[in-house]
Protein backbone atom coordinates (compact mmCIF):
# COMPACT_ATOMS: atom_id res chain seq x y z
CA UNK A 1 0.00 0.00 0.00
CA UNK A 2 3.12 2.49 1.18
CA UNK A 3 4.72 1.76 -2.83
CA UNK A 4 1.33 2.28 -4.71
CA UNK A 5 1.00 5.71 -2.40
CA UNK A 6 4.48 6.59 -3.14
CA UNK A 7 4.47 5.36 -6.73
CA UNK A 8 1.24 7.75 -7.39
CA UNK A 9 2.33 10.46 -5.84
CA UNK A 10 5.86 10.55 -7.97
CA UNK A 11 3.41 10.19 -11.01
CA UNK A 12 1.49 13.20 -9.81
CA UNK A 13 4.49 15.56 -9.39
CA UNK A 14 5.64 14.11 -12.78
CA UNK A 15 2.23 15.51 -14.22
CA UNK A 16 2.38 18.63 -12.99
CA UNK A 17 6.17 18.81 -14.15
CA UNK A 18 4.64 17.96 -17.73
CA UNK A 19 2.33 20.23 -17.79
CA UNK A 20 3.95 23.38 -16.84
CA UNK A 21 6.89 22.42 -19.26
CA UNK A 22 4.14 21.95 -21.99
CA UNK A 23 2.69 25.19 -21.17
CA UNK A 24 6.05 27.01 -21.90
CA UNK A 25 7.15 25.14 -24.91
CA UNK A 26 4.08 25.88 -26.87
CA UNK A 27 3.28 29.40 -28.86
CA UNK A 28 -0.51 28.63 -27.63
CA UNK A 29 -2.01 27.11 -25.23
CA UNK A 30 -2.98 23.91 -25.17
CA UNK A 31 -6.47 23.71 -24.54
CA UNK A 32 -8.47 21.81 -21.86
CA UNK A 33 -8.43 18.46 -24.02
CA UNK A 34 -4.85 18.16 -24.62
CA UNK A 35 -3.94 18.95 -21.18
CA UNK A 36 -6.63 16.30 -19.87
CA UNK A 37 -5.02 14.12 -22.27
CA UNK A 38 -1.70 15.02 -21.09
CA UNK A 39 -2.15 14.20 -17.59
CA UNK A 40 -4.07 11.07 -18.66
CA UNK A 41 -0.71 9.87 -20.68
CA UNK A 42 1.48 10.75 -17.83
CA UNK A 43 -0.59 8.97 -14.91
CA UNK A 44 -0.95 6.06 -16.88
CA UNK A 45 2.02 5.17 -18.44
CA UNK A 46 4.58 7.76 -16.76
CA UNK A 47 5.78 9.57 -19.61
CA UNK A 48 7.94 12.25 -19.00
CA UNK A 49 8.36 15.74 -21.43
CA UNK A 50 11.72 16.69 -19.76
CA UNK A 51 12.79 13.10 -21.21
CA UNK A 52 11.45 13.51 -24.81
CA UNK A 53 8.64 11.13 -24.38
CA UNK A 54 6.33 12.92 -26.20
CA UNK A 55 6.03 15.93 -28.31
CA UNK A 56 2.52 17.75 -29.13
CA UNK A 57 2.46 18.23 -32.62
CA UNK A 58 -0.38 19.93 -34.81
CA UNK A 59 -2.12 19.88 -31.80
CA UNK A 60 -2.39 16.66 -30.31
CA UNK A 61 0.35 14.70 -28.71
CA UNK A 62 2.42 11.70 -30.21
CA UNK A 63 5.06 9.82 -27.91
CA UNK A 64 8.43 9.13 -29.27
CA UNK A 65 10.38 5.93 -30.00
CA UNK A 66 12.52 6.76 -27.02
CA UNK A 67 9.70 6.90 -25.13
CA UNK A 68 7.98 3.89 -25.70
CA UNK A 69 11.89 2.25 -25.48
CA UNK A 70 12.02 3.78 -21.58
CA UNK A 71 8.44 2.27 -21.08
CA UNK A 72 9.26 -1.02 -21.55
CA UNK A 73 12.10 -0.62 -20.04
CA UNK A 74 10.31 0.21 -17.02
CA UNK A 75 7.91 -2.66 -17.11
CA UNK A 76 10.81 -5.35 -17.56
CA UNK A 77 10.19 -6.41 -21.07
CA UNK A 78 11.49 -9.47 -21.90
CA UNK A 79 12.84 -9.21 -25.45
CA UNK A 80 11.73 -7.33 -29.06
CA UNK A 81 12.50 -9.39 -32.22
CA UNK A 82 12.67 -7.57 -35.52
CA UNK A 83 12.68 -9.00 -38.95
CA UNK A 84 12.74 -8.05 -42.44
CA UNK A 85 10.32 -9.45 -44.85
CA UNK A 86 12.02 -9.92 -48.09
CA UNK A 87 8.99 -10.58 -49.89
CA UNK A 88 7.47 -7.04 -49.69
CA UNK A 89 10.76 -5.04 -50.11
CA UNK A 90 12.26 -3.60 -53.17
CA UNK A 91 15.52 -2.34 -52.86
CA UNK A 92 15.67 -0.63 -56.23
CA UNK A 93 12.54 1.59 -55.15
CA UNK A 94 13.92 1.81 -51.73
CA UNK A 95 10.67 0.14 -49.95
CA UNK A 96 11.47 -1.58 -47.15
CA UNK A 97 8.96 -3.81 -44.60
CA UNK A 98 9.77 -4.85 -41.20
CA UNK A 99 8.18 -7.43 -38.47
CA UNK A 100 8.63 -6.68 -34.70
CA UNK A 101 7.85 -9.00 -31.96
CA UNK A 102 7.63 -7.94 -28.19
CA UNK A 103 7.56 -9.87 -25.70
CA UNK A 104 6.19 -8.79 -22.36
CA UNK A 105 7.70 -11.65 -19.99
CA UNK A 106 9.59 -14.57 -21.20
CA UNK A 107 6.45 -16.60 -21.16
CA UNK A 108 4.50 -14.40 -23.42
CA UNK A 109 3.01 -15.18 -26.91
CA UNK A 110 4.19 -11.63 -28.51
CA UNK A 111 2.71 -8.94 -29.85
CA UNK A 112 3.78 -8.17 -33.73
CA UNK A 113 4.14 -5.26 -35.70
CA UNK A 114 4.68 -4.29 -39.02
CA UNK A 115 6.33 -1.38 -40.49
CA UNK A 116 6.79 -0.44 -43.94
CA UNK A 117 8.68 3.15 -45.33
CA UNK A 118 8.76 4.43 -48.76
CA UNK A 119 10.00 7.55 -50.46
CA UNK A 120 5.94 7.97 -50.65
CA UNK A 121 5.40 7.77 -47.01
CA UNK A 122 8.61 9.23 -45.55
CA UNK A 123 9.62 13.02 -45.64
CA UNK A 124 11.71 14.45 -48.46
CA UNK A 125 14.76 15.09 -45.43
CA UNK A 126 14.52 11.33 -44.86
CA UNK A 127 14.97 10.13 -47.75
CA UNK A 128 17.94 7.47 -47.74
CA UNK A 129 17.13 6.45 -44.31
CA UNK A 130 13.61 4.49 -45.24
CA UNK A 131 15.06 0.86 -44.18
CA UNK A 132 15.61 2.44 -40.47
CA UNK A 133 12.73 3.98 -40.69
CA UNK A 134 10.57 0.99 -41.48
CA UNK A 135 12.47 -0.90 -38.47
CA UNK A 136 11.81 1.52 -35.89
CA UNK A 137 7.90 1.86 -36.98
CA UNK A 138 7.46 -1.80 -36.78
CA UNK A 139 9.15 -1.40 -33.14
CA UNK A 140 6.69 1.38 -32.19
CA UNK A 141 3.95 -0.53 -33.67
CA UNK A 142 4.45 -3.64 -31.62
CA UNK A 143 5.48 -1.72 -28.29
CA UNK A 144 2.24 0.22 -28.69
CA UNK A 145 -0.07 -2.91 -29.06
CA UNK A 146 2.08 -4.81 -26.14
CA UNK A 147 1.34 -1.89 -23.51
CA UNK A 148 -2.15 -0.63 -25.10
CA UNK A 149 -1.09 2.86 -26.46
CA UNK A 150 -3.48 4.35 -28.35
CA UNK A 151 -1.49 7.11 -29.08
CA UNK A 152 0.54 7.47 -32.93
CA UNK A 153 4.30 7.20 -32.46
CA UNK A 154 5.61 10.80 -34.29
CA UNK A 155 7.96 8.21 -36.43
CA UNK A 156 4.90 6.51 -37.92
CA UNK A 157 3.91 9.61 -39.21
CA UNK A 158 3.81 10.33 -42.91
CA UNK A 159 5.27 12.54 -45.33
CA UNK A 160 2.15 14.64 -45.15
CA UNK A 161 0.69 14.12 -41.38
CA UNK A 162 4.60 14.95 -40.86
CA UNK A 163 4.32 18.35 -42.37
CA UNK A 164 0.58 18.98 -41.45
CA UNK A 165 1.88 21.01 -38.21
CA UNK A 166 4.53 23.11 -39.77
CA UNK A 167 4.33 26.55 -41.47
CA UNK A 168 3.05 26.99 -44.96
CA UNK A 169 6.13 28.71 -46.34
CA UNK A 170 8.87 26.07 -46.00
CA UNK A 171 11.69 28.53 -45.58
CA UNK A 172 9.91 30.12 -42.66
CA UNK A 173 9.63 26.17 -41.31
CA UNK A 174 12.90 25.55 -41.76
CA UNK A 175 14.80 28.50 -40.69
CA UNK A 176 12.30 28.19 -37.11
CA UNK A 177 13.07 24.46 -37.07
CA UNK A 178 16.67 24.77 -36.91
CA UNK A 179 17.50 27.73 -34.55
CA UNK A 180 14.36 29.98 -34.42
CA UNK A 181 12.04 30.99 -32.19
CA UNK A 182 8.62 32.97 -33.17
CA UNK A 183 7.34 33.32 -29.28
CA UNK A 184 10.14 35.81 -27.92
CA UNK A 185 12.01 32.20 -26.63
CA UNK A 186 15.85 32.19 -26.99
CA UNK A 187 16.61 30.08 -30.42
CA UNK A 188 17.57 26.80 -29.52
CA UNK A 189 21.20 26.67 -31.24
CA UNK A 190 21.67 29.11 -28.72
CA UNK A 191 20.01 26.65 -25.76
CA UNK A 192 22.29 23.55 -26.81
CA UNK A 193 25.20 25.88 -27.78
CA UNK A 194 25.12 27.02 -24.08
CA UNK A 195 24.29 23.75 -22.71
CA UNK A 196 27.47 22.31 -24.09
CA UNK A 197 29.28 24.94 -22.83
CA UNK A 198 27.98 24.58 -19.34
CA UNK A 199 28.65 21.30 -19.19
CA UNK A 200 32.25 20.49 -21.36
CA UNK A 201 30.38 18.22 -24.19
CA UNK A 202 31.77 17.42 -27.20
CA UNK A 203 29.92 19.74 -29.48
CA UNK A 204 30.25 16.97 -32.29
CA UNK A 205 28.97 14.11 -30.53
CA UNK A 206 26.07 15.84 -29.26
CA UNK A 207 25.00 16.72 -32.70
CA UNK A 208 25.53 13.26 -33.77
CA UNK A 209 23.62 12.07 -30.76
CA UNK A 210 20.92 14.41 -31.26
CA UNK A 211 20.29 13.36 -34.79
CA UNK A 212 19.98 10.04 -33.63
CA UNK A 213 17.34 11.42 -31.00
CA UNK A 214 15.25 12.74 -33.55
CA UNK A 215 15.23 10.15 -36.17
CA UNK A 216 17.09 12.70 -39.26
CA UNK A 217 19.65 12.39 -41.25
CA UNK A 218 20.74 15.24 -39.16
CA UNK A 219 20.02 18.09 -36.25
CA UNK A 220 19.67 21.10 -38.30
CA UNK A 221 16.78 18.69 -40.44
CA UNK A 222 14.73 17.76 -37.35
CA UNK A 223 11.57 19.79 -36.31
CA UNK A 224 11.14 22.42 -33.94
CA UNK A 225 9.55 20.01 -31.04
CA UNK A 226 11.92 17.38 -31.43
CA UNK A 227 15.15 19.75 -31.01
CA UNK A 228 12.96 20.72 -27.96
CA UNK A 229 12.48 17.36 -26.58
CA UNK A 230 16.26 16.87 -27.24
CA UNK A 231 17.39 19.23 -25.54
CA UNK A 232 15.48 18.96 -22.26
CA UNK A 233 16.27 15.29 -22.55
CA UNK A 234 20.08 16.31 -22.45
CA UNK A 235 20.05 18.56 -19.74
CA UNK A 236 18.61 15.71 -17.38
CA UNK A 237 21.35 13.84 -18.07
CA UNK A 238 23.74 15.79 -18.02
CA UNK A 239 22.21 17.06 -14.16
CA UNK A 240 21.74 13.97 -13.44
CA UNK A 241 24.87 11.53 -14.18
CA UNK A 242 27.34 13.46 -16.44
CA UNK A 243 29.62 10.65 -16.56
CA UNK A 244 27.06 8.10 -17.76
CA UNK A 245 25.95 10.78 -20.67
CA UNK A 246 29.77 11.17 -21.78
CA UNK A 247 29.97 7.43 -21.91
CA UNK A 248 26.60 7.26 -24.37
CA UNK A 249 28.07 10.32 -26.49
CA UNK A 250 31.63 8.45 -26.47
CA UNK A 251 29.32 5.86 -28.63
CA UNK A 252 28.98 8.43 -31.28
CA UNK A 253 32.56 8.81 -32.37
CA UNK A 254 33.69 7.24 -35.71
CA UNK A 255 36.10 4.42 -35.33
CA UNK A 256 39.91 5.65 -36.17
CA UNK A 257 40.54 4.45 -39.63
CA UNK A 258 43.09 1.49 -39.62
CA UNK A 259 46.72 2.48 -41.47
CA UNK A 260 47.70 0.33 -43.72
Amino acid sequence: MRRRTAVARELAKLARQNLELAMCWTARELGAAAVDRLRDLTLTFGFSLVLGDLVFLDGGWYITHAGLVRLASRRRCAGIEVQQLPESCDHSSARWVFKATVYKHARSRGFVGHGDADPSNVSSLMHGAEMRIAETRAVNRALRKAYGIGLCSVEELGSSSSNSGRPSNHQESSTESRNGSNNGQPRLRDQLCLLIRQHNLDPTLVKAYAADFCVTPSLKEAIRELVQSFISHLTACAKENREMLVCRLNSYAQPPEAKP
